[in-house]
């Protein structure tokens, strides 16, 4: 995350009610002649001094846009959450159809607002759109080139026939989740592809795809990729060409309540 967000107090505002201090996950404020004081700058701002704050007294400067007012708390449906959940299936099959660019930037925000380990917020995205079948030829032939060696690990890759459109399916868009942090990735790209899902689209995790990138010299440096960035995971993304009928079938939880 950036470094130049400060935290600030309007002493006019503050009524010394002491719930930014009781809520702070490391204990940074202290109330002192009945007004919040920040003890120093060096802490994650997670921001939840000012969203707990009633009278907007704490800001914390210089993101682009303020935090959204909440008249109520939004509550989602939790069968219909389930069952969504439930239905969902990797999809391979898209038809040939371009996606708005509004609904990739709902995507994108969902990412984005996933939190981050130590709120980090050090995921970034890279959208392949229209020139992606360029970054998908390289990362063929580097492939094929591997596939034996693959499937010595992998007995699923000896099977598989390495077309044109291995990786993205012919796909509208793909996106790449970069980050140093997987856990943080992983789950920013989770709630990006439940996103997409209640668009209406289908969602494929290219995990071969994702292997050649960090592992493809040629593909990275055709990215722009620097030398410490990780690919997480790669989401590939359009309307499904198809349609289901049933859930998914899983196993039955392995859980222990201790």
């Amino acid at each position: 995350m950036k470094e130049q967000h400060i935290i600030e107090v309007n002493k006019d505002l503050c009524i010394g009610c002491g719930l930014c201090k009781n809520d702070c996950p490391v204990n940074n404020i202290i109330i002192k002649d009945k007004k919040s004081v920040i003890k120093n700058q060096d802490c994650i701002k997670c921001g939840h001094c000012a969203a707990i704050c009633p009278k907007e007294a704490i800001t914390l400067t210089g993101f682009d846009e303020p935090p959204i007012e909440l008249s109520k708390q939004p509550v989602l449906d939790s069968d219909e959450l389930l069952m969504a959940i439930k239905s969902r299936r990797t999809i391979r099959k898209f038809k040939n159809k371009k996606l708005p660019s509004e609904i990739i930037q709902k995507i994108i925000e969902a990412g984005r607002f996933t939190p981050s380990a130590k709120n980090a917020q050090n995921v970034s995205y890279i959208v392949l759109g229209e020139d992606k079948s360029k970054y998908e030829k390289i990362a063929v032939k580097f492939f094929r080139r591997i596939k034996s060696i693959v499937s010595l690990f992998m007995k699923s890759a000896k099977e598989v026939t390495i077309d044109d459109n291995f990786f993205f399916k012919q796909a509208p868009i793909a996106i790449m989740v970069v980050t140093k942090d997987k856990v943080s990735g992983s789950l920013a790209a989770s709630n990006m592809a439940l996103m997409a899902e209640s668009c209406g689209l289908g969602v494929l995790y290219s995990g071969f795809f994702t292997s050649v990138v960090n592992h493809s010299p040629k593909l990275r440096r055709h990215l722009n990729l620097k030398r410490n960035d990780y690919v997480v995971t790669t989401l590939v993304l359009g309307y499904p060409d198809m349609k289901y009928r049933r859930t998914a079938q899983k196993e039955t939880a392995n859980v222990r309540y201790l």
